[in-house]
């Protein structure tokens, strides 16, 4: 009797437990984090912004359930984030998951701009093709966001933290694009003008010799001049440098005539102002073994595709917040860099060429029909775009590349669409110059899979043996347990006070 009513104490403290517990979960979100680079913990930006919310944002999940296990756990790690910023927020985010099952609902997340993807499900052996929904609404207001599709192993938080900053800002940061010097207009940018206008006020400057003004601005960016600049003007850039202003230049050393296809050394005064800085940017072609290809006629009526090593195809990166997730980017025209030490700043590369490359001085002859061999390319890695970061003091940081063109669409009729990458590269160096919240640090913030092959050879067999040997540690661990006390039990049933 008195065993029994233990049992049932028992049984009930542990359902009390159980319930305390759950009620508990309610209000707190407990997750411990063993990745290696906390993948799975909020960053303090993360924080701070859900911290500063003044509104209620609504998050609404299309998210399709029947869809390959992969895509369950990019749902479950979804929900589990956003759990966590419900409680980080004091429950001023909310959200819902939605299956849009039915054909009402499935018109519906389109309308909201989520599209159906394709996905592969395996079905009775065979593979067939599916449309699944796995996007998200964020709603603050009348204020919209979107996110058309969250991928296993994405950047989660970066998604969901720069689309409730989006829906939050309420002063934008102004953002200065120099004009006068026959640089593009916004026009002339707008897919990089796209990109930035979303959390920065990008407007035109022009200098002036009878007034200063630079300092209402984050970041200045210089990009691709054409005129020279009047000593006042590389003076009151300076200033603004020295007064803690950024800076992004993208410049062209050279150039080619469009209609005599003749060569050029580029000369406007920035050189000769980067060069007080302690980088030099040469008057030369930067050639490429791996690079872009154009479309040349060989005869009448007839073309070919040609490789022009003028066009380095870029995928040479260094691991830097600006450059983290970029795959390829083309300089059409590029011009090498060097950098003098410098007590002030330290100078930091960001794009290299490949493993052959070279430079060849301006002019030159674009010879369509050169045979190109390896002596063409006796240089490695040489630096086409960098940083330079003060050591000290309150001084501005630069990014600057030696290229003005690479993320310019032209104007009028001559616009071009750029590659995706180079658009990428300069939208996250005005981010890296002007946003000093650290939210571009989440952007590659993502599930790495890592691969045996990336691991020494000690850890890889550590974990072939560990892997291979817990489960049976367990197993027979648990079956001595289960001896041992079953013999216990059989000894005390021996005893003569046993009852």
């Amino acid at each position: 009797m008195k065993n029994r009513k233990q049992i049932i104490s028992s049984i009930l403290l542990i359902i009390g437990v159980v319930a305390l517990i759950n009620i508990l979960s309610i209000n707190y979100f407990v997750r411990l984090d063993f990745t290696a680079d906390k993948q799975y913990t909020l960053s303090k930006v993360t924080k701070n912004i859900l911290k500063d919310l003044k509104e209620p944002v609504t998050v609404t999940v299309y998210f399709s359930n029947d869809v390959p296990a992969l895509l369950l756990q990019a749902k479950k790690d979804f929900k589990d984030i956003l759990t966590e910023y419900a409680n980080r927020s004091k429950h001023k985010v909310v959200y819902e998951f939605i299956d849009p099952a039915d054909d009402e609902t499935k018109q519906k997340a389109q309308q909201a701009g989520i599209a159906p993807r394709v996905v592969n499900m395996r079905e009775k052996d065979q593979v067939k093709q599916q449309m699944v929904f796995l996007g998200a609404i964020l709603q603050m207001g009348d204020r919209k966001e979107v996110i058309p599709v969250i991928q296993p192993g994405a950047a989660m938080e970066y998604d969901l933290t720069m689309a409730i900053k989006k829906l939050s800002v309420v002063e934008k940061p102004s953002i200065g694009l120099l004009q006068g010097q026959k640089e593009p207009d916004l026009a002339g940018i707008h897919q990089a003008y796209a990109g930035m206008s979303v959390l920065y006020n990008v407007e035109p400057v022009y200098l002036k010799d009878t007034s200063y003004f630079l300092n209402k601005y984050k970041t200045l960016m210089i990009v691709a001049p054409k005129d020279s600049f009047p000593a006042s003007y590389l003076a009151q850039i300076d200033r603004y440098v020295k007064e803690g202003g950024n800076l992004y230049i993208a410049m062209d050393r050279v150039d080619i005539d469009p209609e005599t296809n003749a060569t050029f050394a580029v000369n406007t005064g920035l050189e000769r102002w980067l060069k007080t800085k302690g980088l030099t940017i040469a008057d030369d072609f930067v050639v490429d073994q791996q690079c872009g290809q154009i479309t040349a006629q060989v005869g009448p009526g007839a073309y070919r595709i040609i490789p022009f090593h003028y066009l380095p195809n870029v995928n040479n990166f260094a691991n830097h917040t600006i450059t983290n997730g970029l795959e390829s980017m083309l300089f059409p025209f590029v011009s090498s860099m060097s950098f003098t030490a410098n007590s002030s700043r330290n100078f930091v590369p960001l794009i290299f060429t490949s493993e052959k490359a070279g430079t060849l001085p301006a002019p030159v002859y674009f010879d369509l029909n050169k045979e190109w061999t390896e002596a063409d390319f006796p240089q490695k890695s040489l630096p086409l775009a960098a940083a330079l970061v003060p050591k000290s003091g309150k001084e501005g940081k630069m990014v600057v590349v030696a290229d003005g063109g690479f993320a310019v669409n032209g104007d009028g009729q001559q616009q071009q669409e750029i590659q995706p990458d180079n658009v990428n590269f300069m939208v996250n160096a005005i981010d890296w110059l002007s946003d000093d919240t650290g939210l571009i640090e989440l952007r590659t913030k993502g599930v790495t899979t890592r691969m045996l092959d990336d691991l020494s050879d000690g850890t890889r067999t550590f974990l072939k043996y560990f892997n291979f040997l817990l489960p049976i540690v367990l197993i027979i661990g648990y079956g001595i347990y289960r001896m041992n006390r079953n013999r216990n039990i059989r000894l005390k049933r021996m005893e003569g006070n046993y009852v």
